[in-house]
């Protein structure tokens, strides 16, 4: 029956959208989230179709994040092969500037919503825009950022596509571990017999920062229990929480540079309570290590220089490129194309008049609620 709805409410929407479909779509200054000129430059990626009758807005969180431009590169290939209209929405990390977009966007007639979103501390901003896109009788589809399961099953049109946001922490612990104990001696710059690190976290209360920041040192530390060694040490002992976030929850390289070059300034190999391993949320962050790294001489990649492991999340290409320069250790590949893809699925059933959920036998969707898991992979060049 929920099947049945679905399809009679995308034929319901092709009906009265139909006299609105143009052979344009000229996004020029429509883009009321666009502060800055790149942003209105990147907004104005739009396609236009003459086949369908679906009018996409795709709302992303920030368009400055690494992987997210990864995603929306990937998405816009897709949705232009798809041969639908869309329109990309730079929220710039701001809770109030997306909601507006979204309001702004239903009654310029768009019929279905792609929301990457940016409040992730709780589950009021993706409710609101849930019940808003009820009540326009119209499909909305979250990705990346993680909602409730509350949020998803409180619509028969709404579903999310994202990773298992444990499954990064997880993997990075393990990587690490196995690393830590092949090269602990050389890690170990001050001899002492334990490995001084410090931990970059993107955003408090974000799923995935919470598992990561939690499971990279727990399950490394596992690994080195049973390997007889002892377990890793924060670099700063007053720190009780054992981590250092982005107080704009932005999971920016900014954010590790200055935290990295006040920390280098007290903390170093001459004084014998060096970091000895970085462990960042995201690619973002570990590559802004690396950069004040780089300002007092380690992880050139060059003969002879003492490399300082790092460890990120994403295996965005910088990211690759200097895991092969050999300035970097290590990351986990959260599949860009294959959450595109995914996303582009969905959107392909709407466009066919087919239920939201149609067509996803292929991926791992959970058993209770409409989620599709994205799996992570690791990479080390």
């Amino acid at each position: 029956m929920k099947k049945f709805l679905a399809a009679a409410l995308i034929c319901a929407m092709t009906l009265s959208l139909a006299s609105c479909t143009s052979s344009t779509n000229n996004s020029s200054g429509s883009d009321p989230a666009s502060t800055s000129s790149t942003a209105s430059t990147e907004s104005s990626s739009t396609v236009q179709t003459t086949s369908s009758d679906l009018k996409v807005g795709v709302f992303y969180y920030a368009f400055s994040d690494v992987y997210i431009t990864s995603v929306r590169t990937n998405m816009d290939a897709k949705l232009d092969a798809l041969g639908v209209t869309y329109q990309n929405f730079d929220g710039n990390n701001n809770q109030a500037q997306q909601t507006d977009q979204i309001n702004t966007a239903i009654a310029d007639g768009y019929n279905l919503l792609v929301v990457n979103i940016v409040d992730t501390t709780s589950p009021d901003a993706a409710q609101s825009i849930t019940d808003t896109a009820k009540n326009a009788g119209i499909p909305v589809i979250f990705f990346n950022r993680e909602i409730s399961d509350d949020v998803v099953k409180s619509y028969e049109n709404c579903a999310f596509v994202g990773t298992d946001a444990a499954e990064a922490g997880h993997m990075q612990g393990e990587m690490i571990g196995n690393y830590l104990v092949e090269n602990y001696e050389t890690v170990d710059l001050n001899g002492d017999g334990k490995i001084s690190y410090v931990m970059f976290k993107g955003q408090e209360a974000n799923a995935e920062a919470e598992y990561r920041t939690q499971y990279a040192v727990e399950d490394a530390d596992k690994i080195l229990a049973d390997a007889g060694k002892e377990p890793l040490s924060f670099y700063d002992s007053s720190n009780s929480k054992k981590y250092l976030v982005d107080q704009t929850g932005a999971w920016s390289a900014q954010a590790a540079v200055d935290y990295m070059n006040t920390i280098l300034s007290e903390y170093s190999e001459s004084n014998g309570n060096m970091i000895e391993l970085v462990i960042a949320n995201n690619d973002g962050m570990a590559e802004g290590a690396i950069s004040a790294l780089q300002g007092i001489g380690y992880n050139t990649g060059n003969e002879g220089s003492t490399t300082i492991p790092v460890f990120g999340v994403d295996a965005v290409d910088t990211a690759k490129e200097k895991i092969q320069a050999g300035q970097m250790t290590g990351t986990i590949m959260q599949d860009a194309e294959g959450m595109a893809d995914t996303i582009t699925t969905l959107v392909g059933n709407l466009n066919n008049g087919e239920a939201l959920m149609a067509n996803t036998d292929q991926f791992n969707v959970d058993e209770s609620v409409a989620k599709i898991r994205v799996p992570y992979g690791v990479y080390t060049g």
